[in-house]
């Protein structure tokens, strides 16, 4: 039985294990304990997903509770997919975020297409600006 929770106060060894255990480590600062325990810390809607002790899931986002919730994180354990908890923990984070808020979120290559599967609309117009590069 998966036992889902919110709140971000979680222990940073079991959030990196479980960055690794689900690939999104391969995308994720782990190596840096600092500015992960920061990634959860200043996160405002943090559901997770356990199977007895082990943190098997996790949905790490933004929101403002009224219009739009970035969905920044979205891992589960290998060893705990094709179960239904990564869109449980989705359904939960809408659920948390309000019945108004759209969920945004930027997909990995390789996951792109779950998202449609389960209710997502693809939405092209995104732009980024990474570290390093300045406002013009």
């Amino acid at each position: 039985m998966i036992d889902f929770r919110v709140g971000h106060d979680l222990d940073l060894d079991e959030v990196i294990d479980l960055y690794r255990a689900s690939t999104l480590g391969e995308r994720r600062p782990i190596s840096d304990r600092e500015r992960v325990r920061k990634m959860i810390e200043h996160a405002n809607l943090v559901v997770t997903a356990w199977d007895g002790d082990l943190l098997v899931g996790i949905s790490r986002a933004l929101t403002d509770f009224s219009y739009i919730t970035y969905l920044s994180d979205l891992a589960v354990r290998q060893s705990h997919q094709r179960q239904g908890i990564g869109r449980e923990l989705i359904r939960r984070t809408q659920k948390e975020a309000g019945p108004q808020v759209k969920l945004l979120l930027l997909a990995a290559p390789a996951a792109e297409p779950y998202y449609p599967h389960i209710g997502f609309t693809h939405h092209p117009q995104a732009w980024l600006l990474y570290p390093g590069d300045t406002v013009k």
